[in-house]
């Protein structure tokens, strides 16, 4: 069976696309106070956000990318049908799953950095480059979409950057394994694996154990999104 051509400008950069290397990052939380205002911000990023379709040698490695939370979609006021069609996984979110995850102890929700783990948590934004002045042009793009909206505050914000030696905080080295995607014409970092089904990355297409995967309702909802992880560390480790 052939492998369905993604819809490249229809999914994020930061989904398909490898992290560049060295790197500097941003992530900005947002909460939504009025819904129109959280409906406005949507369109805004629409302009803001890159796609994998982008092919820009000098863009590419630059990117910004959105997630909403439950809780984000909920203050979007989508219908019920709706946010009902999500997994459950999503709709608990991470905290009231911290004892299935393994978050118990020092590293329980009570112990995460607010607003982590908490509904306030609605939107959340990732700007990455390969250096500092690009981040920043990228960063300006984004806070432009939300800084004029009354109903739509920052509540956090996280600057990282790769060490010198490229390793992440547990001492392995990073970003040495990007997996090829299945349709996405985007290679993988090791040519001798074979791509991976894009439904285990990305909604509404088939994955490694089906080829008709439920989505969200309406597809126009779930279609070409990502599932993404966000978790929070506890740095006394």
């Amino acid at each position: 069976m052939t492998a369905p051509a993604l819809e490249l400008d229809d999914i994020q950069s930061g989904v398909l696309r490898p992290r560049p290397t060295p790197f500097a990052a941003t992530y900005i939380i947002l909460r939504i106070d009025d819904c129109d205002a959280g409906r406005d911000l949507m369109r805004r990023f629409s302009t803001v956000v890159t796609s994998a379709a982008n092919s820009e040698t000098s863009t590419r490695d630059t990117w910004v990318s959105v997630a909403l939370s439950f809780q984000g979609l909920k203050a979007l006021r989508i219908p019920r049908a709706s946010l009902d069609s999500f997994s459950p996984q999503f709709q608990q979110g991470m905290a009231a799953r911290a004892k299935l995850l393994g978050d118990v102890g020092d590293n329980s929700p009570e112990h995460w950095e607010k607003p982590l783990g908490t509904d306030q948590v609605h939107v959340v934004i990732t700007a990455v480059s390969p250096d500092s002045q690009r981040l920043q042009s990228a960063l300006d793009r984004a806070r432009k979409a939300y800084q004029e909206l009354a109903g739509v505050k920052a509540i956090w914000r996280q600057d990282c950057h790769v060490l010198p030696d490229e390793k992440e905080p547990f001492g392995f080295k990073d970003g040495i394994s990007h997996p090829a995607i299945e349709g996405s014409g985007i290679p993988g970092s090791n040519p001798r694996e074979a791509p991976l089904k894009a439904g285990e990355f990305v909604l509404g297409y088939p994955d490694e154990i089906s080829d008709a995967p439920q989505i969200p309702q309406p597809e126009i909802l779930g279609r070409g999104a990502p599932g993404l992880v966000s978790r929070p560390v506890n740095h006394a480790l």
